[in-house]
């Protein structure tokens, strides 16, 4: 049984910081690069931030470039997205995503999904 799940989502004022955890279980943790996806009602999911297997390359969308930042802690089956100066335009759902080790990251190749936990920013 393969379990992925978020948490540390929140309300917070823009300009503020919430960091992001996802624990996975039932699986080869360092088989897999970590992905983390978000979602507002009515749009695409979009990629947010993908993590290489042992945490040695990471990317970003241009929209959360130079604020967010991902790591990931294989000894305990962790992925962590750390976000930063958070803007309105922020809010979202956000979804852990866990790939193939050497597959793009995509939507399309997402094996497993975590359930989403919310982030909200005011103005």
């Amino acid at each position: 049984q393969v379990t992925v799940a978020e948490s540390g989502g929140g309300l917070v004022l823009s300009g503020g910081s919430l960091r992001l955890s996802c624990s996975v279980s039932g699986l080869i943790f360092d088989n897999y690069a970590m992905a983390w996806f978000r979602q507002v009602p009515g749009k695409e999911r979009e990629g947010v931030s993908c993590i290489t297997w042992n945490g040695g390359e990471s990317q970003f969308a241009d929209c959360v470039q130079g604020r967010f930042a991902t790591s990931r802690d294989n000894a305990n089956n962790t992925a962590y997205l750390q976000m930063k100066d958070l803007k309105p335009n922020d809010t979202a759902m956000y979804y852990c995503a866990v790939q193939p080790k050497y597959a793009p990251c995509s939507r399309s190749n997402v094996e497993y999904w975590g359930r989403g936990t919310q982030v909200t920013v005011s103005s």
